[in-house]
């Protein structure tokens, strides 16, 4: 009997030993530096009459094996605008449930404001649509929220905007100063909610104040909290874009990869995601990245193919 409790205990022993010891690290830091494969819900839809409902792409995504879902906010069924009810919870309540169920993990809201505007009252209407937006994230159990900081509109055409590569004149009376004070003061007030929310704010590389990546960091800079930080969109950058994602890589807390299987709905990119996923590594990325698929082919083939080509590059 002595015999078997000395097996017992040293056998015990040494699974401890070698459980802390040199063997199991290796595979718990390899496991912690695993980045994510995620999906965008906009893959999708883009904008079109109908809508894909948000369940139907849990359901999806569950089938795909994705490790997130990256839920585009004006996709929910839901008014984009007003307070958030009771309506508006019991509908939150019930995706987070479905998403549990199907083995998803709800990561990212992405929402839509626009802080570039002389007129207080309609910065004021985007502060408190992000806040709401947060709200939205908090009972979803989301960790982050995707914001824009806005644009001049001055080129109101979508392809005349693409074509002069998403830079836009000034309104007459006002500067880039004006506007990047607008969009930071705003986010300053953004900020304090997500902070009591435990929620994320990532700031979008986009057309406007963020279309470069001086711009994205100014921004980032001025409001230094960490409750803020960049998201990074592969396909925003339309010229060098690697370079510049390289200057954005170390502030990423999300990122959105675009694809284009079939053609650009808008545009088209050809991104090597080989040195993507370099850049994010060598930058010490540890998060989500989400496949935007923004192709004129399918969703259905396209996305699948979409997330084979991330799985590989991250691998």
């Amino acid at each position: 009997m002595n015999t078997r409790r000395q097996f017992f205990a040293t056998s015990a022993g040494a699974a401890l030993a070698l459980g802390a010891g040199v063997g199991a690290q290796p595979v718990a830091a390899a496991a912690a530096r695993r980045i994510k494969i995620g999906l965008s819900s906009y893959s999708y839809w883009h904008f079109a009459a109908v809508k894909v409902s948000i369940d139907d792409v849990i359901d999806k995504a569950a089938a795909l094996g994705v490790d997130g879902l990256d839920i585009l906010h004006r996709q929910m069924d839901c008014a984009e605008f007003g307070r958030l009810d009771d309506t508006m919870h019991a509908y939150c309540q019930r995706l987070k449930q479905h998403a549990f169920r199907a083995g998803v993990a709800l990561v990212c809201l992405s929402i839509e404001q626009d802080f570039v505007s002389p007129h207080p009252a309609e910065r004021h209407k985007w502060v408190a649509h992000t806040e709401k937006c947060i709200e939205i994230a908090y009972a979803l159990g989301v960790p982050c929220v995707r914001v824009s900081a806005g644009r001049w509109k001055t080129i109101a055409d979508f392809a005349l905007l693409m074509k002069a590569r998403g830079q836009e004149p000034a309104l007459r009376g006002f500067t880039e100063d004006d506007a990047f004070k607008w969009c930071i003061d705003a986010l300053h007030k953004c900020v304090d909610v997500a902070k009591e929310r435990g929620v994320t704010l990532a700031l979008e590389n986009h057309w406007g104040l963020t279309n470069t990546p001086e711009g994205q960091l100014r921004i980032l800079k001025a409001v230094n909290s960490p409750w803020l930080g960049a998201l990074m969109d592969t396909g925003n950058f339309l010229e060098n874009p690697y370079d510049k994602l390289t200057a954005i890589a170390p502030q990423t807390v999300f990122v959105q990869a675009k694809m284009y299987d079939g053609g650009g709905v808008f545009y088209t990119l050809d991104l090597d995601y080989q040195r993507i996923a370099k850049i994010l590594r060598d930058a010490g990325y540890t998060g989500y990245v989400a496949l935007e698929m923004e192709g004129k082919e399918a969703a259905a083939t396209a996305v699948p193919k979409g997330l084979a080509l991330l799985r590989a590059a991250f691998a």
